[in-house]
């Protein structure tokens, strides 16, 4: 017995199969992509030209909510992708949608005038879009890679 314990066993970090890790780092930049624009409603301005019918520079019409509602669905998908998938498929899949939205959320941010509140936003969505390219680069290839962890 661990006097350090007190008597409870030691605890087990049993290590999660990449597609889990897919999948939860999916939602994390989920919840900040959808997060980032909620908070930026308080921003002075955004209200009042939304309700002029103008999101940045944009006209809101039908063509502009369905592309909105595109560059959300994405990673919405990619949470379930990241865990239906082949492994193969779910691998490039993943490499390609992490690169895609590191430009995305790079582009998002260009030209705002709030550098502090974007340019984090902007660092904590790149932050977990390496991490999703660090695990599907790092995915090892074989007969049971669904549940093998990258080094």
């Amino acid at each position: 017995m661990d006097p350090q314990n007190h008597g409870s066993p030691p605890a087990i970090d049993t290590p999660l199969p990449v597609p889990v890790k897919l999948a939860a780092a999916w939602t994390s930049f989920m919840f900040l992509y959808a997060y980032v624009d909620i908070l930026g409603f308080y921003l002075p301005g955004v209200v009042d030209d939304i309700l002029a019918g103008v999101v940045w520079e944009f006209r809101i019409s039908q063509g502009w909510a369905s592309g909105a509602l595109g560059l959300m669905a994405v990673p919405i998908l990619m949470i379930v992708l990241s865990t239906v998938l082949p492994q193969r498929a779910n691998r490039i899949t993943n490499l390609a949608v992490a690169t895609l939205y590191a430009l995305v959320s790079v582009g998002n941010a260009i030209g705002e005038p709030w550098t502090y509140y974007y340019g984090l936003a902007v660092g904590l969505e790149l932050a977990v879009l390496a991490t999703i390219l660090r695990l599907a680069w790092a995915w090892p290839r074989g007969a049971d890679a669904s549940r093998a962890q990258p080094r």
